[in-house]
């Protein structure tokens, strides 16, 4: 279970970022900033990596969270994914997440191994969502807030399944694009879409 041994370690506030929604074809990529002020809430022992609880749990620790602590979402669009890429997109998501929290932290704490674009000082963390709960609590956040934007795309967008995987490529979404075509909620650079475009291309030529 993540701790709070590595903020710790460091004076100051300490802050934990994470995205969610790296891998999708389609969806915008969200990021979640969080600051926990105070430690000794119980629920907090309760926070993991938001892939490792269900989504109930999900949801009752989403409460928790935005009850008790600071924090920020960010987003990039599909455009902007499709623009400069999702590694970029990724990191500008968790800048505007750390902006919209409107803390003022003395380091960040970031999920993985590339620093985000932060006016304060960054550490990265390998699988940092199972090592810090302020990375962790970001990771409930971003989670949370994807999957309720991918279940309203799913309204909007019917039949492509986005509100059971979450715009993930799972053979019924597969399926969907095949046989119902392309949104403008798909990211048009990632393959199974941009082959598909590909293909209208030549056979409309």
């Amino acid at each position: 279970m993540p701790d709070f041994k590595l903020e710790n370690t460091i004076d100051g506030k300490i802050c934990g970022l994470d995205e969610v929604g790296r891998g999708p074809l389609a969806g915008p990529v969200i990021a979640a900033c969080v600051y926990v002020p105070d430690t000794s809430h119980d629920f907090l022992l309760k926070v993991n990596d938001s892939k490792k609880l269900s989504a109930k749990k999900r949801e009752r620790l989403y409460g928790e969270i935005v009850a008790h602590c600071s924090y920020g979402i960010g987003r990039c669009s599909v455009e902007e994914i499709d623009d400069i890429n999702i590694l970029q997109a990724s990191l500008l998501a968790m800048a505007r997440a750390y902006e919209d929290m409107n803390v003022v932290c003395d380091h960040a704490l970031i999920d993985g191994n590339k620093t985000a674009p932060l006016p304060c000082p960054c550490t990265t963390v390998i699988r940092g969502d199972s090592v810090s709960t302020s990375i962790a609590a970001a990771s409930i956040i971003a989670k949370v807030t994807r999957d309720r934007v991918m279940k309203e795309l799913d309204v909007e967008c019917p039949g492509y399944g986005w509100s059971s995987n979450s715009g993930y490529g799972s053979s019924q979404h597969r399926d969907a694009i095949s046989k119902i075509g392309i949104t403008k909620h798909h990211r048009k650079t990632f393959a199974p879409v941009r082959l598909m475009l590909e293909m209208d291309s030549i056979e409309s030529a």
